[in-house]
């Protein structure tokens, strides 16, 4: 899986970037393609952190007060979006 990370108006840290690519990258086992791209950009809004997921057609949106918490949420809504998904084209 390929991961792209983009922060807006800011740059992310080493240790952000190693948070982030270490979460997103076991998002891989439960895609339906082998060649799947992550998109995760991270923008600052006032006091909260703002992070949205993209995995194909597939986007999650999160807010938190650190980037950390808001890329577990992200991750752990899209394992859950992708596991249906996944089950639903096995079921059909």
């Amino acid at each position: 899986m390929e991961i792209k990370i983009s922060a807006l108006k800011f740059s992310a840290n080493e240790t952000q970037v190693d948070f982030i690519n270490k979460k997103v990258a076991k998002l891989e086992r439960f895609c339906l393609s082998d060649d799947a791209v992550a998109e995760v950009t991270l923008s600052l809004q006032n006091e909260s952190k703002k992070l949205v997921l993209k995995v194909g057609a597939n986007v999650i949106e999160r807010t938190a007060d650190t980037f950390e918490n808001a890329v577990t949420a992200a991750v752990d809504a899209m394992k859950e979006k992708l596991v249906r998904e996944k089950e639903k084209s096995l079921s059909h």
